[in-house]
Order: structure tokens, then C-alpha cells, then sequence
């Protein structure tokens, strides 16, 4: 008995080593994906749209259209100098602190948000490992996490949630379920449908009352595609979730950092973390909510 808890042990260590160097490594491409997608938008957005220069961001990719720039070229280098990044120095994590969090040419600062994305992406997918049996809920969950990390993050940097990643995550979600891997393809439909007119009723309500915009519409997709994975049942979790870590990262900014409050507040990243917590233990917080209040 204590051998085959020994080799138990052992195989979902195993797989946690895996999935973790996994995680990095897709870390370290999510990076590449936060960094490049929203500018390969940009230029996308320049072609189609003859004079809207000025409402695009100051980048050298999207002055010169001339160049390619998509998730493979050109190859890594230092936006600063642009020294070639060699393979040594791509390394998730080890690589930073090798280097000390600085080009190996010109010495500028590496951004630190770079190997916490990896970080984060190996941490959270280790999570999956000993919460989900290996099997297609997990390789679902870990496809479902990955998404809502490179969402997260372009949200954070660009106050924008790109269609390709929202819709694709709601049609993932729908497909996923008329297997019933989560939740029942009806309990999906409905989510999807109530998760995207929630907020848009929220929206609109808001903008007759203030005459001002209280989300992007990249937020109302989201909610649908997190219907969409987990059923009508969770978005009430989800929404009262991601509306108190927002309140709470809100007026943490305001009071400690000294944040403008009329600066819009990317809501993505929070509506992200709370679906991300409803579908590993929201019907575990329903029950203890249902028992202690």
C-alpha cells in the first residue's frame, strides 16, 4: 500500500514538473502574443482605415507597414537597440535573472511583467493538474487559462479585448459542452446569450444614467464566453467576484498609488480572475455562501 502511494505520489509529481516547464514555456510565448497581437491589430486597422494615425499608438510597426510583423517576425530583439534576443537568452525566468533584468547590449531594463506572465502561466497551470484528472477537461481548462492570460494582460496594456480571442473562446466553450464537459449545452447557450446581455443592459443603463461609457463591449463578449464554459448558473459568481476584486484594485490605486479615478479601469482582467475561480471552485463557494450567510 505504501509503495503504490509512493508511485501515485510520485506520477502527479511528475506531471506537475511537466505541466509547470509546459507553463513557461507557453509563458513565455504568451508574452510574444500580449506584445505583438494588438500592434499586428493596429497595422490591420491602419490599411483598412485611411487617416486614423493619430488614434493608433506611437509604434515603429505600425508607421512602417512596409515591414512584416506578425507572432514569428521579426525575430526577438531589444526595442531599444534591437540586438538580436538569442536563444540562451528566451529562457522563461532563468534567462531575466540571469541577465539581471537588462539587455545583454544597451543594459536597458527588461520589463518585469515578462517573467511574472511566465510565472504566472506555470503556477496556474500546475493548479489544473491537482484539481482536474488528466483527461479533455484538463487539456479544456488548460486552453480556457492560457486565453485568459494573453486577454488579460493586452487588456491591461491597451484597454482593449481582441474579437479573435473572445468569440474563440465563446465557440470553444459552446463546442466543449455539447459534449457536456463542463456543464450541459442548453445551461451553455443560455450563459452565452445571458452573459453578453447582462452587461449590455449594464452598459446602456449606465450610459442613459451618466452619459458615459461603463465598459467596452470586449467585456460583454467575455462574460458570454465564460457563460459559455460554465453554464447561466455561474455568472452571478462571476460577476459579484470580479466586481469586488475590481472595487478592491480600484480603490487600492486611488488611495496607495495615487491613481487618477477618472482613468478608465480595464475591467477584462478581473472578469479573467473570477471566471478562472468560478470554474476550479465555484460551486464550492456557492455551498459555503449558502451555509454561513
Amino acid at each position: 500500500m505504501n509503495e503504490l502511494s509512493t508511485l501515485i505520489a510520485g506520477s502527479i509529481s511528475y506531471q506537475i514538473i511537466v505541466l509547470c516547464t509546459l507553463g513557461l514555456l507557453i509563458g513565455s510565448f504568451l508574452n510574444v502574443v500580449i506584445l505583438r497581437y494588438p500592434i499586428m491589430m493596429y497595422r490591420e486597422w491602419k490599411q483598412e482605415c485611411e487617416g486614423m494615425d493619430e488614434a493608433l499608438p506611437d509604434h515603429p510597426a505600425i508607421k512602417d507597414l512596409s515591414r512584416p510583423f506578425n507572432l514569428v517576425a521579426p525575430a526577438s530583439h531589444c526595442p531599444k537597440c534591437n540586438a538580436p534576443v538569442k536563444a540562451w537568452q528566451n529562457i522563461p525566468i532563468v534567462s531575466f535573472l540571469f541577465l539581471r533584468g537588462r539587455c545583454s547590449q544597451c543594459k536597458t531594463s527588461i520589463g518585469i511583467r515578462y517573467p511574472l506572465v511566465e510565472l504566472v502561466t506555470a503556477v496556474m497551470t500546475a493548479v489544473l493538474i491537482v484539481k482536474f484528472d488528466w483527461g479533455w477537461q484538463l487539456g479544456a481548462m488548460v486552453a480556457f487559462t492560457w486565453l485568459l492570460i494573453a486577454m488579460s494582460v493586452i487588456d491591461i496594456d491597451h484597454q482593449i479585448l481582441p474579437d479573435p480571442m473572445t468569440l474563440g473562446l465563446l465557440w470553444l466553450g459552446l463546442l466543449v459542452n455539447s459534449q457536456g464537459l463542463f456543464t450541459d449545452l442548453e445551461s451553455a447557450v443560455y450563459g452565452a446569450a445571458l452573459g453578453y446581455g447582462v452587461l449590455w443592459a449594464f452598459f446602456w443603463l449606465f450610459k442613459l444614467a451618466t452619459g458615459k461609457d461603463g465598459m467596452g463591449y470586449g467585456d460583454f463578449k467575455l462574460l458570454a464566453a465564460l457563460g459559455a464554459w460554465l453554464g447561466f448558473q455561474s455568472l452571478l459568481t462571476i460577476i459579484i467576484l470580479s466586481s469586488v476584486v475590481g472595487a478592491i484594485v480600484g480603490i487600492a490605486g486611488i488611495l496607495i498609488l495615487g491613481r487618477d479615478r477618472q482613468l478608465p479601469i480595464p475591467f477584462g482582467p478581473y472578469l479573467a480572475m473570477a471566471g478562472w475561480i468560478a470554474a476550479l471552485w465555484g460551486d464550492d463557494i456557492t455551498r459555503w455562501y449558502l451555509i454561513n450567510i
